[in-house]
């Protein structure tokens, strides 16, 4: 191994050696002897001798695989490794006879001339950059990549310039200047530490001011003209018209509705617009897109007229309805009560999706306001006209409890229409403080039909109808005069209620309750309690029935030393059979009218 080795090693040296060998042959080839030049050649030579780190300017001699011959004159010729010549393909981009500027180096260990093309490229952009930061000159670059805090560009050497260097304004993004070929000025640069910055701001300033001075000359109203978006806002878009900017209303893109500009324009996109207006002084542009086409809301009546049914497409839905577009600048709103005529909508997005296309029928179409109204149930027939023919006023229907309110409850007739139950109309017998006392959603339930208001799309619908009003029969039942005997079932601070038969009572006034003073009837009762009373009167209407406990009582004596005539008086009055003569007559009814008062 240790042959082998060495074996190899010995190789290499011949191959370098061998190398060497053709280099040097190739240098002293092309050397000429100073035997074959005259005394004045020789002395020329001695005034231009050259030194080392200079920059000489020199012809190809000759061009072989390692080294590239350069006469740098007076005969003097040196060599450039060929590497520093080739591309990244390897390939050579000189020829012989080319006259290049290399950088004398120094002489290799065989005392040939070594030279460097790239050492003399550097040396001379040093000299470029020195040059363009003194006296303001540009020097052209190609941007190499976004680094931190701006770019790094190639004009020789790499170079540095900050982002708030790059334009007039902040830039955001900075990968579009890569691979650009851009104009520099040197704000600074330091050798040593091989540093060097960058500006654009002067440039482009100059360049805008320029742009801004013919654009101002040529700009007119009327005119139509391109430009660049510059920034978009929700009110508006700024356009760059070339040195002066314009702002495009929201209200001028387009005869339609633009909820926000950012969803159809981006940054840097070129436009076409009007010139709307401008004010030379203020050096201010009004714009307009829309103004490029034909207002559509002319004539637009003889298009869609009231009534007709035309098709459209879902661009927007919101809380109250969907906006659907007749055509480009033309929409119409479908409100959420326009949508369907029986189903009950939470969002119009459970029902329909942006894009989708739908029939629709014209309501109104105000060209002023720009505003169409229209109507998506109207498309079908109203099936609440049809249902008064189905159901008459009278007709028992059954259906299920949907809905439990405090004023009531909904009942499913048909698939999207409900009947209302009033709390008045559940039953004639009990008071309902709360429906859900008697019902439960999803309970089949039978019920009447009172009435259908087809404009304001609502059933009446009652359950106490389905059997006849007790009330009715009570003033024959419960004749003025006779007795009942039901149950205290409450107390209050004017009286009693006393159940005569279920679900029917009658109110004991607390001046009926008794022939003595009382202030309270729970002195006397309690709840439960089993009592006769007079029936005093009855109101079907008002469902009253007045009742009289006292009446039951025996007649109380006067006293000894009362008079005769008060005595009477009470004997009258407490009397409980029928009064014959018109005195009696008389007193019963004013003792009843005071009765009521009291109540």
């Amino acid at each position: 191994m240790v042959n082998n080795n060495n074996s190899n090693l010995t190789n290499e040296k011949e191959v370098d050696a061998s190398t060497n060998a053709a280099k040097n042959a190739a240098i002293q080839s092309s050397q000429p002897k100073e035997a074959d030049l005259g005394f004045k050649e020789l002395y020329e030579q001695s005034l231009n001798q050259l030194q080392y780190g200079d920059i000489a300017k020199g012809k190809v001699v000759q061009i072989t695989p390692d080294i590239v011959m350069v006469d740098v004159g007076w005969k003097t010729e040196g060599f450039i490794p060929i590497k520093e010549l080739q591309d990244a393909q390897g390939n050579i981009n000189i020829s012989v006879g080319d006259d290049i500027e290399v950088f004398i180096d120094k002489r290799d260990s065989d005392g040939n001339l070594v030279l460097s093309r790239d050492k003399a490229a550097k040396l001379k952009i040093w000299d470029d950059i020195k040059n363009a930061c003194e006296n303001n000159l540009l020097m052209k670059g190609t941007v190499i990549e976004k680094v931190k805090g701006g770019l790094s560009v190639d004009i020789g050497v790499t170079a540095f310039i900050p982002g708030s260097q790059i334009d007039t304004h902040p830039i955001k993004d900075l990968d579009k200047f890569v691979g650009q070929n851009l104009d520099f000025n040197v704000l600074k640069y330091d050798r040593k530490r091989n540093n060097v910055v960058l500006s654009r701001r002067s440039i482009v300033s100059s360049e805008r001011e320029s742009e801004k001075k013919d654009t101002l000359k040529n700009i007119e109203e009327g005119s139509i003209v391109e430009g660049v978006i510059k920034n978009i806002t929700d009110y508006g878009i700024f356009i760059d018209l070339g040195g002066i900017d314009g702002l495009l209303h929201v209200t001028d893109i387009s005869w339609g509705r633009i909820a926000k500009p950012a969803e159809t324009f981006h940054k840097g996109e070129k436009i076409n617009v009007k010139i709307m207006s401008f004010d030379r002084e203020k050096e201010r542009v009004s714009l307009g897109l829309k103004q490029l086409t034909d207002n559509p809301w002319e004539h637009i009546s003889e298009r869609y007229p009231v009534g007709a049914l035309v098709e459209g497409k879902v661009v927007n839905l919101t809380d109250y309805g969907v906006f659907v577009e007749l055509e480009p600048g033309v929409e119409g709103l479908v409100h959420i009560s326009e949508m369907y005529w029986t189903r009950e909508i939470k969002h119009p997005s459970k029902v329909l999706n942006v894009g989708e296309v739908v029939n629709v029928v014209v309501l109104e179409v105000n060209s002023d306001a720009k505003r169409v109204s229209l109507s998506l149930k109207q498309t079908s027939a109203n099936p609440w006209e049809k249902l008064s023919e189905k159901y008459p006023i009278g007709t028992v229907v059954k259906g299920s409890v949907r809905n439990i309110t405090n004023f009531g409850v909904f009942i499913g007739i048909e698939d999207g229409i409900d009947g209302l139950v009033h709390v008045s109309d559940i039953s004639w017998k009990h008071r309902v403080a709360h429906p859900s006392e008697f019902f439960k959603k999803g309970q089949e339930v039978e019920a009447v039909v009172l009435n259908i208001d087809i404009e304001n799309e609502k059933f009446s619908l009652g359950i106490k109808q389905i059997e006849k009003n007790p009330w009715e029969d009570l003033p024959q039942k419960y004749a003025p005069g006779s007795v009942v005997t039901g149950k205290i079932t409450n107390f209050t601070d004017f009286g009693l209620f006393v159940e005569i038969e279920e679900g029917i009572e009658g109110l004991v006034h607390i001046s009926e309750i008794s022939q003595k003073r009382v202030k309270t009837s729970a002195e006397l009762y309690a709840v439960g309690d089993t009592v006769s009373a007079v029936v005093k009167s009855i109101d079907t209407k008002l469902k009253k029935i007045r009742l009289s406990i006292k009446e039951m009582e025996a007649p109380v004596m006067a006293p000894a030393s009362q008079p005769q005539s008060t005595s009477v008086s009470n004997q009258y009055i407490n009397n409980q059979e029928n009064i014959g003569s018109n005195l009696a007559q008389a007193l019963a009814d004013v003792k009843i009218g005071s009765q009521q008062k009291d109540e």
